[in-house]
């Protein structure tokens, strides 16, 4: 078994698009600006986070109309130097909610919102510094 993506139900998909293309600096896959589906993939690494349109879910499981409440998911990715990852994202829009700052000994981290509220955990491995 291999894991191919973590994908996130969005409702305005659009701006989601654009965060994880022009904000995060992920590489779409197709180009799909207007969904219903687009994969984003890191410069390095295999893993990826895909991105559908809410409504087109709800139609297929006849469930997840309505919007979504509270915190259901934390996107999780890790960057050589947070603070220079930082400063670029910041520029082109995005909002710091914390950090970059220590989260243990062996990690720096920052948080960001995309434009549903996902939560976005920017992280520095403090161990992999030669």
């Amino acid at each position: 078994m291999e894991l191919a993506q973590v994908r996130l139900l969005v409702s305005d998909f659009p701006a989601c698009y654009r965060f994880y293309a022009d904000v995060l600096g992920l590489k779409p896959q197709s180009g799909a600006s207007r969904g219903p589906y687009e994969k984003f993939s890191p410069a390095a690494g295999s893993a990826g986070i895909a991105l559908q349109d809410r409504a087109m879910m709800a139609e297929i499981l006849g469930e997840l109309g309505g919007p979504a409440n509270g915190h259901r998911s934390l996107v999780v990715l890790r960057v050589d130097d947070l603070n220079a990852y930082c400063e670029q994202i910041t520029v082109r829009g995005a909002t710091l909610l914390h950090g970059p700052a220590p989260m243990t000994d062996r990690m720096r981290v920052a948080h960001l919102k995309d434009p549903e509220g996902n939560v976005v955990e920017l992280q520095e491995w403090l161990l992999l510094r030669t």
